[in-house]
């Protein structure tokens, strides 16, 4: 596995990889506005973004930052996993590059909006407190970098 920051030639990859990954959670697969466009939704912008590529060169993740402005925070946005490449250590690997992006680029905190019911998210609830995120309110975690 290799992290990359994201190329155009990969979004259609990525699309159909988070697509997969939401259908395999039992929700309704939809895409999120902000994917169809990385450059412009991300890296305009000052952010970042980066897939996982597998030895085939295939996204089997993918995540990105984007800064809150006025603040030295950032909002961690779309990691998703590849379904038969969860807990194969992407998801932590991902989440060490941006994080490690964010410090690059003088971002003090690391946030992140968790979905609503709980339940149809339980993955993300247990997979940033294992990564020393704490929820300071219902649904949004924190963590200093």
């Amino acid at each position: 596995m290799e992290i990359k920051l994201y190329e155009d030639r990969y979004r259609d990859d990525m699309i159909f990889m988070v697509l997969q990954a939401k259908d395999a959670l039992g929700r309704i697969p939809s895409i999120n506005e902000d994917l169809l466009d990385i450059k412009k939704n991300y890296f305009d912008r000052g952010d970042m973004f980066w897939i996982a590529a597998d030895d085939n060169d295939r996204v089997i993740g993918c995540g990105g930052y984007s800064r809150i402005e006025g603040t030295n925070e950032a909002f961690i946005h779309r990691l998703y996993i590849k379904a038969s490449e969860k807990h194969k250590g992407v998801g932590s690997a991902l989440l060490e590059t941006i994080e490690a992006g964010m410090r690059g680029n003088g971002i003090t905190a690391a946030r992140v909006h968790l979905g609503n019911p709980p339940e149809q998210w339980f993955e993300s609830y247990s997979f940033y407190p294992k990564h020393g995120y704490a929820e300071y309110e219902p649904r949004y975690m924190r963590k200093k970098l």
